[in-house]
């Protein structure tokens, strides 16, 4: 007779065997690669860039079986292998955002101007679906900015996003308590109501992203007065075409009319479009990886938003949230 020892121990080793025998391999993707040069269209040594602004602008990056680089990541590299490409004799900027983060859109913008100053070849900005607020912002580093009949844009301003979570805390019977060095240590606490003269410190910051944002369009708009631009700059959108009358931009065109631009402005009658892609990625014309924006709360993935819950900081914006 067995005893129940000997009976477990032989089921353990049944159950041993069987798991290693359907043991399976399971063979990960590869890691995300550099960026490699792929031709979209066009023939001809010299070669035009396309680049994308696309989705909420942030300096995150990406997560998934590998963390991938993000758009500040991929904009660096990208412009520093065009810089080294003398027969890149032009650049055709993408853009289909509602902006993100200032930082981050403020980042994206000086990489822009630092590589046309050094390289000085034409940069045109082609706006697709949405480029509003932060799109807008890096947008006004190129030298042309074209907008689709049915393009958005404008949303010029800052917005702040906080969270005031102290009555649902409440309601769950939650307490926070915060010790702080001075009474605005803890200010934009997602866990207590604002204070007026808390709410003024954060406009003094908003109105002076505000006016750097002013500034920018200035230097990309010297047609267009500072009372003009301030007068454009309430946060409104505008269509293409609306922002064509208001001087906003300066051609209503599809993308392949923003090649043609290019083409054009670097003095050449043919040229390859060519994108940077890393490998496994699709590219098979123009319009191709082409991310929708997202201006709405709930699909803002770039953004934590639910850290300033968790007691994060409020996040300022140069971004179009209806």
């Amino acid at each position: 007779m067995h005893s129940p020892w000997q009976f477990c121990s032989g089921f353990a080793v049944l159950v041993l065997a069987l798991m290693q025998a359907a043991c399976v391999t399971i063979n990960l993707p590869p890691g995300p690669g550099t960026l490699e040069e792929h031709k979209v269209s066009g023939t001809g040594k010299d070669k035009v860039l396309l680049m994308d602004i696309s989705g909420v602008i942030s300096s995150d990056n990406k997560d998934g079986f590998y963390t991938s680089p993000g758009m500040l990541a991929t904009v660096k590299e990208e412009l520093e292998r065009a810089g080294k490409d003398e027969r890149v004799k032009a650049i055709v900027l993408r853009i289909n955002s509602p902006g993100g983060t200032v930082t981050a859109s403020d980042i994206i913008y000086h990489e822009l101007k630092t590589f046309k100053a050094a390289r000085k070849i034409p940069v045109i900005a082609s706006i697709m679906d949405v480029g509003a607020s932060g799109g807008y912002y890096i947008a006004a580093a190129a030298d042309t900015v074209m907008a689709h009949p049915s393009s958005v844009t404008g949303s010029i301003g800052v917005i702040m996003l906080t969270v005031n979570a102290r009555g649902l805390l409440e309601k769950v019977g939650v307490e926070t308590n915060a010790v702080t060095s001075g009474p605005r240590k803890d200010m934009g606490s997602p866990f207590r109501a604002m204070l007026p003269e808390e709410r003024a410190i954060f406009q003094g910051v908003i109105d002076g992203f505000y006016q750097r944002f002013l500034h920018i369009v200035q230097e990309g708009r010297p047609s267009l007065s500072g009372d003009s631009i301030k007068k454009l700059a309430d946060g409104r959108i505008y269509s293409g075409d609306q922002a064509k009358a208001s001087g906003l931009v300066d051609e209503i065109g599809y993308l392949d009319d923003a090649v043609e631009v290019a083409k054009k402005k670097a003095g050449l009658t043919e040229a390859r479009v060519v994108t940077y892609r890393r490998p496994g990625e699709y590219q098979n014309n123009i319009y191709s990886r082409l991310v929708a924006p997202t201006p709405t709360l709930a699909n803002l993935t770039n953004i934590d938003l639910l850290s300033m819950v968790r007691g994060g900081s409020p996040q300022f914006m140069y971004l179009w949230m209806p």
